[in-house]
């Protein structure tokens, strides 16, 4: 397993910037971030392109994930904004195969008061099955985090939407700060199993509406749990911190995860 960090955690601080400072910290991989504004959007050129992946290995980290921030369609939708995100995640899934990426995050979308759950439910495999044709072409995963948005709350109800979904380029982002809140995670990576493409670690301390994330080691994961399953199914990629430095230092949070790998 390699140690890895997001840049989701780095707020405005300019790639190069955060390129350096996480391999001082010690990270070997890293998860970036195209967004509507910044160093990596969908208006990034093949140079600009070449250009992060340049300062990337310069600072010899490993680009191994992409997250679709930019979008701002609704793969749960019909219509327009759904053919909107549609498009973004495209643009996202290309650029990323540029930069020899291949795993980005996806989110899905969100529901509302007259978006029914069943019809988003539908809405969100047929996207997917679409998708898949173009993540297939470039051999780029596009894996779906569980967040909070009202959608796919149990490991069998992800499971089922990605088997509907049907291809080994539609997976899951394992994140087991999302879930603890309501369930074991652990139970997440047995019964998703195989889908799981990209593990992402935060903790979690408190109950639902009443909890946090603390530094990785100081919340209720069992994180011991967590890797017997992995290993179970054979998952041996990379741990990406969503530990913003906020909680803990980019070095204190790479040495625990040295740590988690080895529970």
């Amino acid at each position: 397993m390699q140690i890895g960090i997001s840049q989701l955690i780095a707020g405005e601080l300019p790639l190069d910037d955060f390129f350096r400072q996480a391999a001082q910290a010690g990270y070997e991989v890293a998860e970036i971030c195209m967004k509507q504004q910044g160093d990596l959007t969908p208006q990034s050129t093949p140079e600009q392109l070449t250009r992060i992946a340049e300062s990337a290995a310069a600072n010899q980290l490993a680009l191994v994930s992409m997250t679709h921030s930019h979008c701002t369609g609704n793969l749960l939708d019909s219509g327009a904004p759904q053919q909107t995100s549609i498009r973004e995640t495209e643009i996202g899934l290309r650029a990323a195969a540029e930069m020899g990426i291949h795993c980005t995050l996806h989110t899905l979308g969100s529901l509302r008061p007259d978006l029914y759950y069943d019809d988003a439910y539908r809405n969100g495999v047929r996207a997917l099955q679409e998708l898949a044709a173009t993540a297939e072409q470039l051999k780029v995963t596009l894996a779906v985090e569980f967040v909070w948005n009202g959608f796919l709350f149990s490991p069998l109800e992800m499971k089922h939407f990605l088997d509907e979904v049907g291809s080994p380029y539609v997976g899951f982002y394992f994140d087991p700060g999302n879930m603890a809140v309501f369930q074991y995670p652990h139970h997440w990576v047995r019964i998703v199993g195989r889908h799981i493409k990209m593990v992402h670690l935060k903790d979690w301390r408190g109950r639902a509406l009443n909890g946090g994330w603390p530094p990785l080691l100081e919340g209720e994961v069992d994180y011991a749990a967590m890797n017997r399953e992995l290993g179970a199914i054979g998952y041996d990629g990379p741990m990406i911190s969503e530990v913003p430095p906020g909680v803990a230092s980019f070095e204190d949070t790479a040495a625990a995860i040295r740590k988690i790998i080895h529970l």
